[in-house]
Parts: C-alpha cells; structure tokens; sequence
C-alpha cells in the first residue's frame, strides 16, 4: 500500500491537546495582527466623524449618509474580491504555490470591472437618495462627498485584495504596520483639510473625503512596492508576465464571489440603509445614529479579525485534506468569537454612556446615542456569531444560503421591520418615531440569523467529514 493510500493517523489525547493549543495561538495571533490593521482603517472612520462632529451638526449628519452609501458600495465590492481567501488558502494547503500566484494574476481582471461599478455607483447615489426620502439639506454635500470617494475606491480595493493575499499565506504584519503607517497620514490630513489652519479654512466635509483619496493612493503604492521587492511573494511568482483572461478560473472565482458579494451587500445595506430612513427624523437623530454605527463597526472588527483568521486555517485544512484538523479550527473559532463577544458587550454595557458623549459635545445628541448603544449589546453578539458562520462556509463553498438567509432576515425582519416600528406601528403599537426602532430589529434579525447559519455549518461540517471518509 502507498503511504497516500494509508489510513489518516488517528491521533493521541496528548497531540490533540498540543494541536489545538499551537492552533489557537495561531489563529489569536493572525487575528490580533488582522484586528490591529483592521482598527487602523476604522480609524479613519472614528477620525471622520469627530473631525465632522466638531465641524458642525450638520457635516455629521450628511457624513452618515455619504458614508453609509460609500461604505455600501465599498464593502460590496470588497466581497468579491474576498472570495480569494479561502481559494488561495486551499492552493497554498495543497502545495501548489505558482498556481497560487496566478490565480492572483487572474482577480487583477476582476478588481478592474469592479472598480468600474463602483465609481458608477458612487457617481449616481441620486435614486437611492430619493427612494429613501433624504433632505434635500444633506443631498448636494453628500454628492460631493461621494464623487471624492469615487476616485479613492479603486486604491482601496487593490489594497484589499492585497491583503488577502498576505491573509491567506498566514502572514498579515505587513498589510498591519502600512495601515497604521496610513492612519498616522490620515489624521492630520483629515483635520487639516476639514477645519482648516492659520489663513486656510479648510474644505469643510469634502476635507475628510480628500485625506481619504490621498491616503489610498498612498497605500497602493506602498503594497506594490512591498509586492515587488519583499521575498514572501518570490516562491508564487506574483511578477510572472500577465496572462490573457482565462474565462474559466474568472467563472470559478464569480461563482463564489458574486454570492458572497451579494450576501454582504444584503448585510451592510441592511445596515447602512438604516441612516438614510433615519435621516427623515431629522439632524439630532441622523448624528445620534452615525455616534452608534460608527461604534458598532469598531466593534465588528473583532469578530471580523477572528473570523478572517479562523477561516483562513480552516481553507488551509482543507486543502491538505486534514479533515480532524480543519473541525478542530471551526471549534476554536467559535470560542474565540463567543469568549470576545462577552468582553465586548460587557464593557460596552458599562461604558455606553461615556462612549457617546467621548464623540458628541451636544448633550442630547449623546443622550440618545447613549440609548441605541444598549441595543448595540444585543446586535453584536448576533453579529459575532453570523459573521463567523459565513466566513467558515464559504470554506466549504456554501454562499447562496446564507444569501437566502440575509435577504429574508436582515433586510425582511430588520430593515423592513425598523421602518415598520418607527413610522407605522405594528398592529395596534403605536410608531416610536425614533432610531431606536432600527437597532431593536436589526439586533432581533441578526440573532435569528447567526442560529440559522449555525444549522447550516453543522450540516456542512458532517458533509464534509462524509466526504473525507469516502475517499
């Protein structure tokens, strides 16, 4: 009998306990490294909307509308391209590091055509602002701010599909220090450009959109030098000539990546829509929402950070057709994810209060954001467990479920039962006429969300174990 035809080795209680602790350390450590990144770029946001709230009510306001429809198209077009991780993970499991780098190569195509819808996008919020019943107050700003953006979006995601490339090779230290290299440029520029020095005033809101732009472009060149010249990259060939577009890997790619874009798309404009049907409650409550939503998003890079890691591992598993190990990360995953979830909640829980009024000086604008972050408690810890969910079955290439899932729940229960609860009123309740409406449903709609894609991965787990034992 050949040794690839031998039984998988049926490991001690000793070498599992000393797997599972080398790949917990793994996986916190590739996660700490990702969350610290992570946190940098979010920065820019958190730095944003202080610059804006300082600037006046009104820029915060039209920030929660620019942003949301940035960020919108921004995170859709993200999910795309995010379909490489657990492609490139499962050819660098299996060994095949010039494949790796070609396949690389191949989603250079993919990034172009989606730098393409977004500037398009970005360039014509029009519809979207109307169907939502935006003020016309925080329309014309918030164009202006969109076209700035428009041209800071193709940066942005060559940047990412750079580091997910480095997240897939287990090595995301250099995506960390030129993120925060990128924060240490972005803040001064943001205050520079948004308020003004001396005899310069300043562009107003347009100044954090500009500081934006330059700090992407600043990014992009760094990651092509790093490409270039660092010897992590030289074993893939990632320089090798271009090859022409090979349809058939572009089709392969699409398939995983358009329903993962999709299914994100559902998730964050389930999201960010929320600012603009709060934006008719007025400034107060557009401001006092954007304090929440910022937060909530800082908190998501935590569950995120872990997710990304976990599912990096798990795709690496399945690529060496190591199917104890890869169940082995999906269990640590989920006691990473639950364990910070509860730290996250519980500080939140003690500290809404001084958060809130940490980025509004007006006392009632914190005095409701004070509120919704209560709310927040609830939403993160379903947040932390869907986003978990859908990052490991996408592992095992299970994407239209979970879309089916989103679009139902999240945009049913939680987007479209917000507007019910604040505006209408359910049955005989009356409408609350405030955000909070959005953040109960939307917490409401995540939970039963995270319990169903829990089912999903169960299931998928044992197909695959199914599978493995067949062979």
């Amino acid at each position: 009998m050949s040794p690839a035809a031998l039984p998988e080795h049926e490991p001690s209680t000793v070498e599992v306990n000393k797997s599972s602790t080398s790949e917990r350390k793994l996986i916190f450590s590739h996660a700490l490294t990702v969350w610290v990144g992570q946190l940098a770029v979010m920065s820019f946001g958190i730095t944003d909307t202080v610059v804006a709230g300082r600037f006046s009510e009104h820029a915060l306001a039209t920030l929660s509308i620019g942003s949301a429809f940035y960020i919108t198209v921004y995170v859709a077009l993200m999910g795309l391209l995010q379909a490489l991780l657990p492609v490139l993970s499962e050819l660098r499991g299996s060994g095949k590091a010039h494949a790796l780098g070609a396949t690389f190569r191949q989603s250079i195509y993919l990034l172009l055509f989606a730098s393409l819808l977004g500037v398009l996008a970005l360039l014509s919020p029009h519809f979207i602002f109307e169907r939502t019943q935006v003020p016309l107050t925080l329309r014309l700003e918030a164009q202006n701010y969109l076209m700035i953006l428009a041209a800071a979006l193709p940066p942005a995601l060559f940047f990412r599909m750079f580091s997910t490339l480095n997240q897939s090779l287990g090595k995301p230290q250099l995506i960390m220090w030129v993120q925060i290299a990128a924060l240490c440029v972005k803040i001064p520029l943001s205050l520079l450009l948004t308020l003004g020095v001396g005899s310069f005033e300043g562009f107003g809101l347009s100044g954090c959109a500009f500081a934006t732009l330059i700090v992407n472009y600043l990014m992009m060149a760094l990651a092509v030098v790093l490409l270039k010249t660092q010897s992590l990259y030289v074993p893939y060939r990632i320089w090798a000539p271009m090859e022409a577009i090979h349809w058939g890997e572009i089709l392969a790619l699409a398939r995983l990546g358009v329903p993962n874009a999709l299914s994100i798309t559902v998730e964050v404009t389930s999201f960010t829509l929320m600012a603009f049907f709060i934006a008719r409650l007025g400034t107060l409550a557009s401001a006092s929402h954007q304090i929440v939503a910022n937060f909530a998003a800082l908190m998501y890079m935590v569950p995120l950070s872990l997710s990304i890691a976990t599912s990096a591992r798990v795709s690496y598993w399945i690529g060496a057709g190591k199917r104890n190990l890869c169940t082995q990360a999906v269990k640590i995953g989920f006691q990473n994810v639950i364990c910070m979830a509860l730290i996250n909640i519980s500080l939140l829980a003690l500290f809404r209060h001084q958060i809130a009024a940490l980025y509004a000086p007006n006392p009632q604008v914190a005095e409701l954001a004070g509120r919704m972050l209560g709310w927040l408690c609830l939403f993160h810890i379903g947040d932390s467990l869907q986003v978990l969910c859908f990052f490991i079955l996408r592992c095992f290439k299970i994407t239209l479920k979970p879309l089916l899932i989103y679009s139902v729940m999240l945009w049913g229960v939680g987007l479209y039962g917000g507007y019910v609860l604040a505006y209408q009123g359910p049955g005989s309740i009356l409408p609350l006429l405030n955000p909070v409406a959005f953040w109960i449903t939307a917490s409401c709609a995540l939970l039963i969300s995270a319990f169903m894609l829990i089912t999903l991965l169960v299931l998928a787990d044992k197909s695959y174990k199914l599978k493995s034992l067949s062979i």
